[in-house]
Formats: C-alpha cells, structure tokens, sequence
C-alpha cells in the first residue's frame, strides 16, 4: 500500500486538489451554502500547502529556511501595508482567512510562500525545458544573465497571478481596499517583494523541483479565473 501511494503520489495530489477546487468553486457559484464554502477557505489553502510539502523531493533544511523567509516576509509586508499603507495600499483584511497577527491573517504569509514558490517551481521548470531544447551541447547562457531573467519572469507570474484574484478575493470578502479601486501600487510592491524572495529561491533551489508546484497553480489559475467571470 506504502508502495503504491508513492507510485502515485502526485496523481493522488492532484486528485484531491482537483476535488477541492472544483467542489468550492461549484459551492460558491451553485451552491445554497455559499457562505460555508468561502468559510473553508483557510482549510483548503492548509491542504494544498500539505500536499506542497508531500511532493517536495527534500524537505532540507534550504527549503524550511525559503518557507521562513517568505513566510515572515509576506507578514510583515502585509501588516506594514494594512497598518500604513505604505505597502500595497490602504486596505483591510475580513475575517474569513482565519486568525492572524495585527490584522493581518496567518494564511496570508502562507500563500505567499505558496505562490512566490509555485511560481518559482514553474520558471525553474520552463527555462529546463527551454534550455534542453533549444540550446545545443556545450552551448549556455551566461549564469548572470539567466538568474535575472528567471527572477524577472517568475516575478511577472506572481504578479499575474494576484491580478486574477485580486476581484475576485474581494468580492469573496478576503480583503476590501478602502478606496474601491485597486491601486496599480499594489502589483508593483507585489512585483518588487516576489523579486527579493525569488532572489533567494533561485539562491536554495535545490536540483530536482516540486512537480505538483506546477499543477497547483494551473488549478488556481482555473479555479479564480472562473470565478472572475462568473462570480456576480
């Protein structure tokens, strides 16, 4: 049994992440108990950060020391943003995203971790890919060259990926910008602060990446862009 739930670690994975998904966004769109569903939020954002952890090749001591980092980063950006405004903008969180620490929820320094390091998983991945395919034997990019472009790239990503979310989370009532309107400040702190963490992603990045990484974030790409089109 142990043998085959290694074989197929990442389907199972993906299953399960497949099912969350797809059952809470059906419950928000369809569903009488709507509320219970955005309610759980926290919990499904616990699970796929578990599964994260259950498919990452090596839980060595570089990985814990890139999840305290951007964990403790995401926080304190956040509680300096909703306690100034001087990060991201004026804005407050709701209280479905569970407890957190001066205003600022436990699960917001987590997705931090989770999408600067999803990102980071599917840059690393495509520039493999891009490498072995179109670069000859022998042939390399010089090293500077390629960890600014990876940086760049995946920074572009996380930001791509909170400008999905960004109506969609508010409608949901995560969070509320006290001005109506999402400031084009926002993705430029998001820019600049995933920047600094893939700095050093790219500096722990261990050989072989997260597989179920890339997976997780096609299922949210997904799961929020249908509920930006069809969230009223």
């Amino acid at each position: 049994m142990r043998l085959f739930i290694d074989q197929y670690k990442l389907t199972i994975s993906v299953f399960i992440a497949l099912l969350f998904h797809v059952s809470g966004m059906l419950g928000i769109l369809i569903s009488d108990e709507a509320a219970w569903f955005v309610a759980n939020t926290p919990l499904n954002l616990c699970i796929m950060f578990l599964l994260l952890l259950w498919n990452q090749p090596s839980l060595s001591p570089k990985f814990w020391f890139f999840f305290i980092a951007a964990f403790i980063t995401g926080m304190v950006s956040e509680i300096i943003g909703v306690q100034t405004g001087l990060l991201f903008g004026s804005y407050y969180y709701g209280k479905v995203l569970g407890p957190g620490f001066m205003n600022v929820p436990f699960t917001i320094g987590m997705n931090w971790f989770v999408v600067v390091f999803c990102a980071g998983s599917v840059m690393s991945m495509l520039h493999r890919w891009l490498q072995h395919r179109f670069l000859k034997e022998g042939e390399g990019i010089p090293k500077r060259i390629e960890n600014i472009a990876f940086v760049l790239d995946a920074a572009i990503i996380a930001v791509l990926f909170d400008f999905l979310i960004e109506p969609v989370a508010i409608k949901l009532g995560f969070w509320t910008w006290l001005t109506g309107n999402i400031p084009m400040y926002n993705y430029v702190c998001w820019f600049i602060i995933s920047a600094g963490l893939l700095v050093f992603f790219r500096k722990w990045e261990q050989p072989k990446p997260n597989p179920f990484a890339v997976h997780l974030l096609c299922i949210q790409v997904l799961f929020f862009l249908t509920l930006r089109n069809y969230l009223p």
